[in-house]
């Protein structure tokens, strides 16, 4: 209880992330509570729900430290010398589009300014037993209200707490927590620490409430004039990807894929 700030009513946002075979086929879908509306269009779709671009690739492992930097694909591997797993990831390479996906939406509010928290990143895998949700990011980055806002803030979570019972630390530092630093070309990681399930907020499906922990993170704010008028979009690009620098991205999660991921949306309304 100590750790609870507030409890408010809130709107509601979720989209769903279905995959066939390795992760192709991708299908999102959107939805919103009344005051909050989203769309995969700047201009027009806003409403309850929204179908997202689907992804036709295959999730290749890759690594960044910053979105906006860009992602490298691990390539190359060495052997581990003492301390070290039996081999270590040496060489990146650029990554191409297919390998991880990426899509926008769009949030707006018919209502008064509206703070937006993710609720929730629910999955599923399809082999409990190689879980390919141990070495899977999720990536939010936000922009600037309007049609060409620029990028402003990014934030990176892991969707699970579940460990790959084969995971090794395939960094060179032999250490976990480990990812790609991508000011450089060089293969040259440092420590890095996602979000996870600490800076969701909690809502309540059934009545619409929404509590907000000591750690719950704001991702953005859309505006309204509490007039039923629609206030400028923000354009939020989302990116899901297996992490290549995870001690839990090994050879046993190759054939794997999620069965499932959902990412879900509240809002809380500004006294």
């Amino acid at each position: 209880m100590a750790a609870l700030l507030v409890v408010v009513t809130a709107t509601y946002a979720w989209y769903i992330y279905n995959t066939k075979g390795h992760t192709t086929d991708v299908r999102m879908a959107a939805g919103t509570g009344t005051n909050l509306q989203i769309s995969s269009e700047y201009d027009t779709g806003y409403g309850s729900a929204a179908v997202l671009e689907s992804f036709n690739g295959r999730l290749t492992p890759v690594s960044t430290d910053k979105i906006a930097n860009g992602f490298q694909q691990a390539a190359g591997f060495t052997s581990g010398k003492e301390g070290q797993a039996g081999l270590v990831i040496n060489f990146f390479k650029n990554s191409k589009p297919t390998d991880y996906y990426t899509t926008s939406l769009y949030l707006r509010t018919n209502g008064v300014a509206t703070d937006v928290y993710i609720a929730d990143i629910g999955f599923e895998d399809n082999d409990l037993e190689n879980p390919i949700s141990s070495a899977i990011r999720v990536g939010f980055v936000v922009h600037a209200p309007g049609s060409n806002g620029k990028a402003v803030s990014e934030y990176i979570f892991e969707i699970s707490d579940i460990k790959n019972p084969e995971a090794e630390y395939n960094t060179a530092t032999g250490k976990e927590g480990y990812v790609l630093d991508s000011t450089k070309t060089d293969g040259t990681t440092v420590p890095f620490t996602p979000y996870n399930k600490d800076a969701y907020c909690i809502y309540d499906r059934n009545t619409g409430v929404v509590t907000l922990k000591e750690n719950s993170l704001k991702l953005c704010t859309v505006e309204g004039d509490g007039n039923g008028n629609q206030g400028t979009p923000v354009r939020v690009d989302v990116y899901i990807w297996l992490e290549g620098c995870d001690e839990d991205c090994v050879d046993n999660l190759c054939n794997e894929t999620l069965e499932k991921l959902a990412v879900s949306f509240a809002g809380v309304v500004r006294n």
